[in-house]
């Protein structure tokens, strides 16, 4: 039997891979950046051109990973609504949260801009549509704290959302014209050559197996026995946090994000489906996200099993929400299956943290990665460099790993189950 090998719609040759530059077995650096995504080559961009010697070194190749993985949509905003951040950490911090988030989409597209990097991207807006009448209310809500902040948002009628994205079962939503989608596997690369370009130094296929203080700077142990010497460290791993910090895997829920790719669709066929380009997430607890991909191919992506998926058959309760939401696509080909690594939190926002001085530390996107970490990126660089806390629009918590984080994986496979089926029944 031939083993199942999943593949990505993002992978394409032309987008050139970075030429790998092996840690030699004694460097020293300005900062050191553990882990080659988004995050990570967005700091080593920012500080390079501040001046500083950036080394970043990744597990895998550049790409390989959730950020070259993801949805590539580029949401404004975190979990929570402007008003309840500023409810629960007061005016100040609340409000300086929300213009953050506010601002994400545009560090995205602003960025491909500025740089003129080769990433197909669709700055069209994105389109949350409400499954049931309490997700309606709550979308309603959502749409209008940000209008009364000046944004040109739209609440959407159930009629608005068939029109918009040719989709089914929907009560309405709210369409926000900041947000968008990029293809992110490209992203990832061209962020990783700019970073060259500023004089950033890349190890790829290198895993630091140890961090500890050394004096005044920090020394990095690789497998092979290599040590890297750094006034500064980032470590960016996300989902992919191990062993390196004490208890910072404890405290993340790392997820599988599934994403299935229909074969090309035939332009008459496509015109009906999301005819202005945004990109939707829907309002269910097990969140379905979609939008045109590259080739005319639809994508669709959601939750899937915390296992490693082996077999077609693990992304099956994808290929039934597309025929749900899109009955007259029943019939056409999945040709591309793929996955890739999230973290949440518990408390659904992005933590900071900072062990020790010198020693920065950022996970949990909650599935708005691309914009949240291209955002926070240059803080974090700045804040390191001047100590002014200021530059990091969220709080720096302490460490605090969950509790029995070692049941997560029954504890969050059972919950999936138990939120996908109240999900189908509800309305």
């Amino acid at each position: 039997m031939t083993a199942f090998t999943p593949s990505s719609a993002w992978a394409d040759a032309s987008t050139a891979a970075p030429p790998d530059d092996p840690l030699l077995s004694d460097e020293r650096c300005d900062l050191a950046i553990v882990g080659g995504g988004i995050l990570g080559l967005c700091a080593g961009l920012h500080a390079a051109r501040q001046g500083l010697s950036v080394r970043v070194v990744d597990a895998a190749r550049v790409g390989d990973r959730a950020s070259g993985l993801n949805g590539g949509q580029v949401i404004a905003g975190f979990k929570y609504d402007p008003d309840w951040l500023i409810q629960h950490f007061g005016d100040k911090r609340g409000t300086a949260l929300a213009t953050f988030g506010a601002s994400m989409p545009d560090a995205v597209f602003g960025l491909i801009e500025r740089e003129k990097l080769d990433v197909p991207r669709q700055a069209t807006g994105w389109i949350q549509a409400a499954h049931s009448k309490t997700a309606l209310m709550a979308t309603e809500d959502r749409a209008k704290q940000w209008i009364a902040r000046g944004v040109p948002a739209k609440i959407l009628s159930a009629d608005d959302v068939a029109q918009v994205t040719g989709a089914q079962g929907y009560l309405g939503g709210w369409l926000d014209p900041r947000g968008g989608a990029i293809q992110p596997f490209a992203y990832t690369r061209e962020l990783a050559r700019i970073a060259l370009a500023a004089g950033v130094r890349i190890a790829e296929n290198t895993r630091i197996v140890r961090l500890r203080r050394e004096n005044s700077a920090w020394a990095l142990e690789t497998a092979d026995g290599k040590t890297l010497r750094a006034t500064s460290v980032i470590v960016a791993t996300n989902a992919y946090a191990d062993g390196l910090i004490p208890g910072l895997a404890r405290t993340l829920v790392p997820l599988h994000s599934f994403q299935i790719a229909t074969e090309p669709l035939p332009s008459s066929v496509l015109a009906k489906i999301l005819p202005g380009d945004q990109v939707v997430s829907d309002s269910r607890r097990i969140v379905i996200y979609y939008r045109k991909g590259p080739d005319n191919r639809m994508l669709i992506g959601g939750r899937g099993s915390m296992a490693e998926p082996t077999h077609p058959k693990a992304w099956a309760h994808l290929e039934h929400a597309l025929k749900r939401l899109y009955p007259a696509l029943a019939n056409v080909k999945i040709e591309k299956r793929w996955y890739g690594r999230v973290a949440v939190t518990l408390d659904h926002l992005p933590h900071v943290h900072e062990p020790e001085p010198g020693l920065m530390i950022a996970a949990g996107c909650q599935g708005r990665g691309v914009g949240l970490m291209t955002a926070l990126a240059p803080r974090l660089v700045d804040y390191l460099a001047s100590r002014d806390p200021e530059h990091i629009p969220l709080p720096i918590t302490q460490i605090r790993p969950i509790p029995f984080h070692a049941f997560r994986n029954i504890g969050v496979g059972a919950a999936i189950a138990w939120y996908r089926l109240i999900d189908m029944m509800e309305r």
